[in-house]
């Protein structure tokens, strides 16, 4: 817990909630211990789609659905999303409840490793919404940066890790180390990219909101970074 909980709580509860088929799909998605976005995240994402009202939307990392129907919902403009999902068993879930949504013809799921299907999408997207392994998230920058619209909006969850990216190295357990060290490199570089305007927020269990100012090229085509982290 990044904010002493009983903030937490008594911030949730001023919550207005969700259309009725989210709080239904959030139930049976806590019920099956399957991960969805908190409520701090949910109003945050809310208020995004409100200033921004993107037209076109990208997500990293479907799970069940339930951020990208959040999306649909709530973007106060006719959109189109395109959610990306790696784990098969969470696909069957995901299509069901877009269809129980009725949002099967807005939201389009593709299935496959993000890394490689980033690479086969063109076009440009408004806002894009990074909820995928979070050792991945360096990875996917380049192709992510490449998609994102110069004024578009990058959002990425999850990336305080319970308070976890402040610790030491070696206190960080030697299975998360990997992660840890993935994660502040993709920190580093959000808040150094030249392309980017980024804040850190901590916002459940830590967001990232980088807008992108400018298009940056390297020699071999891709997003350049601003350095390494030293």
């Amino acid at each position: 817990m990044i904010l002493e909980e009983r903030l937490v709580t008594y911030i949730n509860s001023l919550d207005t909630g969700n259309t009725a088929i989210l709080d239904a799909i959030e139930r049976e998605a806590l019920d099956s211990f399957v991960p969805i976005i908190r409520k701090e995240t949910q109003s945050f994402l809310k208020l995004l789609l409100a200033m921004k009202r993107p037209a076109r939307i990208l997500e990293v990392g479907t799970a069940v659905g339930f951020s990208a129907i959040l999306m649909a919902e709530y973007n106060p403009v006719p959109c189109e999303i395109v959610t990306i999902e790696n784990y098969e068993k969470r696909i069957h879930a995901a299509r069901e409840n877009f269809k129980r949504a009725g949002k099967e013809e807005q939201i389009t799921l593709l299935f496959g490793d993000a890394a490689e299907v980033l690479k086969t999408l063109e076009g440009k997207f408004d806002l894009i919404f990074m909820d995928a392994a979070k050792g991945q998230y360096i990875n996917f920058l380049p192709e992510v940066l490449r998609l994102l619209a110069r004024g578009g909006t990058l959002v990425s969850d999850n990336v305080l890790q319970d308070g976890d990216i402040i610790e030491s190295h070696y206190v960080v357990t030697r299975r998360n180390r990997t992660i840890y060290k993935r994660m502040r490199e993709y920190l580093y570089e959000l808040t150094h990219h030249e392309a980017l305007v980024t804040a850190v927020l901590p916002v459940g269990d830590g967001l990232t909101v980088s807008e992108k100012v400018k298009e940056v090229q390297d020699e071999q085509g891709g997003a350049a970074g601003a350095g390494q982290q030293p």
